[in-house]
This record gives C-alpha cells, sequence and structure tokens, in this order.
C-alpha cells in the first residue's frame, strides 16, 4: 500500500460538518497507516476537537489572509515536507497556494470543496483552481457540476466525494430513553435541529412556522451555536414562544437529542453541500423536512426518503410540519426508507476509500 503524508488544513474557526469531516476523515487514513496532520488556528474549534480525538494537530496563524500566515506555512514545510496538502476552506487555500510557490518541489495540492457558494470568476481565483490546485474535491455531484461549469476544469479533474459517518455511533434508539437522559418531556411532539446558527441554514424559518403551529404539545429544539445565536432568541422572545423552545447549545454528542426528535428540519438556502445532519438524522431513523439547496437533492428524494420544502418559505415549512406531525404512517416510511439509505451509502470507509483513489490518481500524474 502506497503511504501518504497528508496535511489538511482549515482557517475556519467555526464548527460544523466541514470541520467534522477533516477529523474523521483523519481518523480514517490514520487507521489505515498513513501521516495525518490537520494544520488549524490556535483558537479554532477544530484545533481543539482534533486535540480531543488524538488526532494531530498543529497551531498556524492562517484564520486571516497575512504574511504571518504565509510565512507559517512555508516554515512547517520546509520543516517537514508533505505528500499532499488537502485544504478546505478559501483562506487556507490562498495561503497555502501562495507559500508553495517558494518550495523547491511543493507538494500536490488537493481542494476540498464543502459549500455551493459561487467561486468568482477573477482571474485570480480561476489561478487558484486551474493552476494551483492539482485536484478538487466537492462533497455532491451538484457541487462538482457548479466546479466544473465556473472553473472550466476538465470533469476528470473534479471527484465528487460524499462525506460518511459513523454508522457504529448514529443508529435507531429508544426515544423515550433519549428524552430521560435530556430532561425531555415524553408527552411532548418535539421538531428539531442540528446545525451551526449560520444564517444560511435557515433558522428564522422554522421559527417563524413553529410560531404559527398552535399547538401546545409541539416543541422546537434547537442544537448548535454559532453568530445568529441572538438573533434567534430575539425572534423567539418576540414571537413569544420561549417557553415552547430548547436552545442546548453546541453538544459534544448530538445522538440523544436526534433520537429525541419526532421530526428532524434543516430549511437551508444557501451555500449547503451534503449536510451531515441529515445523514445523521436519517441513520437515526428520523423523518425529516429539507430543501433541495446545494447537494441536498442527492441524498432526499421529496415524498420518499423526506419531504422537500420552498427555501425562504415559512409557510411551506409550516405545512410541511402540520403534514408530518399528523400523518404517523408518512413518518414511517420516510424514515424507513433513509435509514435504508443510510445503511447502503453513508459508510465511512466509502469516504476514505474514495479520498485514497484521489490522492493515488493525483500523486501519479505529477502535475
Amino acid at each position: 500500500m502506497t503511504r501518504f503524508e497528508i496535511l489538511h488544513t482549515e482557517s475556519s474557526c467555526g464548527w460544523g460538518g466541514q470541520e467534522l469531516r477533516i477529523i474523521d476523515e483523519s481518523e480514517g487514513f490514520l487507521d489505515r497507516g498513513h501521516g495525518v496532520t490537520i494544520a488549524a488556528s490556535p483558537e479554532s474549534r477544530i484545533f481543539v476537537e482534533a486535540s480531543k480525538r488524538s488526532v494531530p494537530v498543529v497551531a498556524l496563524p492562517i484564520a486571516r489572509r497575512s504574511i504571518s500566515g504565509l510565512h507559517a506555512i512555508h516554515a512547517y514545510l520546509a520543516s517537514r515536507p508533505v505528500d499532499i496538502i488537502n485544504t478546505h476552506s478559501s483562506t487556507d487555500s490562498w495561503l497555502v497556494a501562495l507559500s508553495t510557490r517558494l518550495l523547491r518541489a511543493p507538494p500536490k495540492l488537493v481542494r476540498t470543496r464543502h459549500v455551493s457558494a459561487t467561486i468568482p470568476g477573477n482571474w485570480p481565483s480561476q489561478w487558484l483552481y486551474r493552476s494551483a490546485v492539482s485536484h478538487v474535491v466537492t462533497t455532491g455531484a451538484a457541487l462538482r457540476s457548479q466546479v466544473i461549469r465556473e472553473t472550466g476544469l476538465a470533469e476528470a479533474r473534479v471527484t465528487s466525494v460524499p462525506s460518511g459517518i459513523d454508522l457504529e455511533r448514529f443508529f435507531p434508539g429508544d426515544r423515550a430513553a433519549a428524552r430521560a437522559l435530556l430532561g425531555v418531556s415524553p408527552d411532548v411532539f418535539l421538531i428539531g435541529i442540528v446545525a451551526t446558527l449560520r444564517s444560511w441554514k435557515g433558522h428564522r424559518y422554522l421559527v417563524e412556522a413553529f410560531a404559527a403551529l398552535r399547538d401546545a404539545r409541539l416543541r422546537l429544539a434547537i442544537v448548535g451555536d454559532g453568530p445568529g445565536a441572538e438573533n434567534l432568541r430575539l425572534q423567539i422572545a418576540e414571537l413569544g414562544i420561549s417557553d415552547r423552545v430548547l436552545m442546548p447549545g453546541n453538544q459534544a454528542d448530538v445522538v440523544p437529542w436526534l433520537r429525541s426528535m419526532d421530526i428532524f428540519v434543516l430549511p437551508s438556502y444557501a451555500n449547503e453541500g451534503v449536510p451531515q445532519s441529515i445523514m445523521q438524522a436519517q441513520a437515526c431513523g428520523i423523518p425529516l423536512i429539507s430543501t433541495a439547496v446545494g447537494s441536498i437533492g442527492e441524498i432526499v428524494a421529496h415524498n420518499e426518503t423526506g419531504l422537500l420544502v420552498t427555501p425562504r418559505d415559512g409557510d411551506s415549512l409550516r405545512a410541511a410540519i402540520t403534514q408530518l406531525k399528523e400523518d404517523a404512517e408518512l413518518r414511517a416510511r420516510l424514515s424507513a426508507a433513509a435509514l435504508d439509505q443510510a445503511r447502503a451509502r453513508y459508510a465511512a470507509a466509502n469516504m476514505i476509500d474514495r479520498m485514497h483513489e484521489v490522492f493515488l490518481g493525483v500523486m501519479a500524474r505529477g502535475n
């Protein structure tokens, strides 16, 4: 087996599916005998979480584009050569691309695109994708098509590798036991979301839809934290539903929260790849509602493995929640089909296998 020395870089200081994938992928390659290190800003969440999970991590000042960041990456690579650098956000991709220009034998650069944000058409961005990067990985087929369309890259240089999840951790469990653990009443009907509190995740539309549902048994669980937390709290207070909304913040283990839910909702309206939270909910057997944004439609087929609604439309979301709430047979059918799909497609080993194929191809091409 060809052994690689891999450096993952992540400039984001937030926490979500992107950062979780980097750690999961790193663990998978470490288990197979490869050398893996994550480079991240010391104040970032991924730096802390990688350390907790015994994934090698190095602190570099890469949260912002800066001369110090360029020097730090160059100095690190000069002292410890690697075969492949896998970048994950815009800032670290630029810092790596520029700093490696100063190396006599630069490592291969693989850029993973996790979101569907537009790639600018300016020449620096086109240089980054067309010249500096050896290969682009996307987390879904729709994102792959977008990258090819917006950069003009040959199809052979862009590969879709969906994220995988730990199916030994995410699986159906006892709802009553989960609620007892969390202190959630067994008598409520719980609607929930697990996502970083960013505007484009659509929390405000979920809150709006929930507030319009006049059922005293309903509760809403918003699991996660992020820059939109305060605005959400203000919206919830203004709507007078604070007593029916749970906001436990970030959770080290989201499985009990997922298992406690009657319906999972992710009403994103932009920037999505294939959200891990949807995959996790499906693997836990939770019926769900989402939108066909980014690559979500690749894992949620309307009325087959979930319900899809119009983005930024509280009325559409409210109607879907009502439909699922009132139709136990539909909930059971959707969750069973999604669970079968998860077991067949979502194993983390599949992601590691496909990323290994990408790295083998990049090293073999020599460019």
